[in-house]
C-alpha cells in the first residue's frame, strides 16, 4: 500500500471503501463487512486503516488459570501489538459477546496502544473514559460501560469474529463509525482509482439534486449519466 493510497483511505469513510470494492469487483455482493450498529469514540474523527493485530479477551468472570500464566499472556499480548506491519489496528474480540461488561478500552489502555504505534482499535467489547481517550486513536466498539470487571487476555494472534465479520491477524481493515470492512490485498492496485471514480460519479447525482430547479426530469437525466459513468 503506497502513501497516496494510504492517505486517500484515511480521507474517505468506510461505506465509500465498501462501494469502491464493488467497483473493483465489477459487481455487487461484497460481504466482508460488519453487521449491526457500532459505537464510536470519536464519530467526527474519521476512519482508521491498518493491518489487524488480533486477540481475544474475556471479563465477565475471573480467570481460572494461574496468575503467572495470565500475566505472561498479558505481556505477550502487548508485545504482539507492538510488532507487525504498520499502520496497524488492534482488533480484539470479547468472548463475552452481548453480555460483555469489561471495558478493556479506557484512557490508559488506548494511550498505551497508541504509544505502541497502532492507529486505533476495533472490538465487539466495551469502551469507557469517553472524552479522555487520546486524540488520533479512534475506538469502534460494541458497548460503552463503566467497569473493567475481570478483563483478561485469552488468545493472541488467532482469527476473531466481530459483528458477524471474521478477521485474521494481518488482514487490512478500514473502520469508522459505520463499522468495518476487510480489504483484500489483491484489490489494492485498483482501489485508489475505484474510489476516485466512485466519488466523481456520485457528484453527477448529488450536484443535480442540490440545484434549486431540481425536478424529476433533471433527476432522470442525471441518473442516466450516473449509470453510464459508473459502469
Amino acid at each position: 500500500m503506497d502513501d497516496a493510497l494510504l492517505k486517500l483511505l484515511t480521507e474517505v469513510d468506510t461505506p465509500t471503501v465498501c462501494n469502491a470494492i464493488e467497483v473493483v469487483e465489477g459487481k455487487r455482493g461484497f460481504d466482508r463487512y460488519t453487521r449491526g450498529t457500532v459505537q464510536c469514540s470519536d464519530p467526527a474523527g474519521g476512519a482508521m486503516i491498518g493491518y489487524a493485530r488480533t486477540a481475544k479477551i474475556s471479563a465477565i468472570a475471573p480467570p481460572t488459570e494461574a496468575p503467572e500464566v495470565i500475566k505472561e499472556r498479558r505481556m505477550a499480548y502487548y508485545k504482539h501489538m507492538s510488532e507487525g506491519p504498520r499502520p496497524g489496528i488492534a482488533v480484539v474480540e470479547d468472548l463475552d459477546g452481548e453480555a460483555a461488561v469489561g471495558a478493556f478500552w479506557g484512557e490508559i489502555n488506548t494511550t498505551v496502544h497508541k504509544g505502541l504505534g497502532l492507529s486505533g482499535a476495533l472490538t465487539n467489547g466495551v469502551m469507557r473514559d469517553l472524552g479522555d481517550l487520546p486524540a488520533g486513536f479512534p475506538v469502534v466498539a460494541g458497548q460503552i460501560g463503566p467497569s473493567h470487571a475481570f478483563v483478561h487476555v485469552r488468545e493472541i494472534g488467532t482469527p476473531v469474529q466481530l459483528f458477524g465479520l471474521t478477521i485474521a491477524d494481518g488482514e487490512l481493515v478500514h473502520a469508522d463509525r459505520h463499522g468495518a470492512v476487510v480489504i483484500d490485498e489483491a484489490y489494492l492496485p485498483e482501489l485508489g482509482a475505484a474510489i476516485q471514480k466512485l466519488l466523481k460519479t456520485e457528484q453527477i447525482v448529488l450536484s443535480a439534486a442540490r440545484e434549486p430547479d431540481f425536478d424529476f426530469a433533471r433527476f432522470a437525466t442525471a441518473w442516466a449519466q450516473f449509470e453510464k459513468e459508473r459502469t
